[in-house]
């Protein structure tokens, strides 16, 4: 079955194992060689931007030649960079089977080619500084999804937190605007990494649906801040948006010990969305190679085996296909033109 992914973090992987290309890479969940493999009808790629010196894999990335000083704006800005040389030299040494998107036409017009569609997309919106003119800027690059905040304030408002104030503070002014700029522009808003204060804020000023690209479900895990609550569910389902099921153990888990992704357990978040918002309010979001633990989908070659389940357990064909890509077509249509 065709399907898309909204969420991955292989362009960060390519640059941090020297690689001039997504097409084949060692030790990763995806790469273009086995997303042609997997059925994959479109892949959104992230630039992860880190606001800190030292996220976690900063120090591989810090091997790579010319790697600037620990300033944060300097790494992102190098990064970013790098990144978008990987997702470009990408698309111009597999242009037969890869294909930029930025559009609902492009994703038609790729797919009757026969190739995969990329979606360029930025994890962290701080570069943006509080310049509305730099959205334009990324939308001309390409961009058509910023996901506002990652782990720190920035520009736009407030991440998840474990804190109750830190959780319930909302976009700043700033981040307000944006959110309609960026509806105006067709570049879609990610509320994954935001807080719930940031998330009510974002339904009421979005006019367009909006997504929460790699998020699961707070009920099931809850441990987890970046996970949806179940009025967050019903509002983005309201919206015409969609939540896009991460694989992460310790957002599927509720014992954060368990760090085992199971096919199960991956199924019981999305039924429970199912439940709680509808059949169309679901997407995939799996975090390839941003997430780690053990994996029964451990690359992208595996993603038949959680329509197999969600068939098992008696979802419709038509459900499991809205949730494979139907959903998430509607909404780059709807959204992106």
């Amino acid at each position: 079955m065709r399907y898309i992914d909204m969420h991955c973090d292989t362009l960060a992987k390519a640059l941090m194992q020297g690689k001039r290309t997504v097409e084949v890479l060692e030790g990763t969940m995806a790469d273009l060689r086995r997303l042609k493999k997997s059925g994959a009808k479109a892949q959104f790629f992230a630039m992860f931007l880190p606001q800190k010196p030292d996220p976690g894999w900063l120090p591989q990335a810090a091997e790579v030649p010319d790697f600037p000083s620990s300033d944060p704006q300097r790494v992102s800005e190098y990064l970013m960079d790098k990144m978008y040389q990987i997702y470009q030299n990408t698309l111009a040494d597999c242009s037969d089977s890869l294909a930029a998107a930025g559009t609902y036409r492009d994703l038609g017009k790729n797919e009757r080619d026969g190739k995969i569609s990329a979606f360029l997309t930025i994890e962290n919106g701080f570069l943006v500084r509080g310049d509305l003119e730099k959205l334009g800027t990324f939308y001309d690059m390409g961009v058509r999804l910023i996901t506002l905040t990652w782990n720190d304030p920035n520009c736009f408002g407030y991440p998840h937190s474990a804190d109750r104030e830190e959780m319930g503070r909302g976009l700043t002014p700033f981040g307000k605007d944006a959110v309609a700029v960026m509806n105006d522009l067709g570049m879609l808003v990610d509320v994954s990494h935001l807080s719930d204060g940031g998330f009510y804020d974002v339904a009421d000023i979005s006019k367009k649906p909006f997504v929460a690209s790699h998020s699961d479900c707070r009920a099931l895990c809850p441990g987890a801040t970046r996970n949806l609550t179940d009025e967050m569910i019903r509002i983005l389902a309201e919206k015409g948006g969609v939540a896009g099921i991460n694989f992460e153990p310790t957002f599927l888990n509720e014992d954060p010990r368990d760090h085992v992704s199971r096919i199960s357990r991956i199924c019981d978040h999305i039924f429970h969305l199912i439940d709680k918002g509808g059949s169309e309010c679901v997407g995939i979001g799996t975090d390839f190679d941003g997430i780690y633990g053990e994996f029964e989908i451990a690359d992208c070659t595996g993603m038949p085996l959680l329509f197999e389940e969600l068939r098992r357990r008696g979802l419709p064909e038509s459900a499991v296909e809205k949730i494979a890509r139907g959903n998430v077509e509607r909404v780059i249509r709807d959204v992106l033109g």
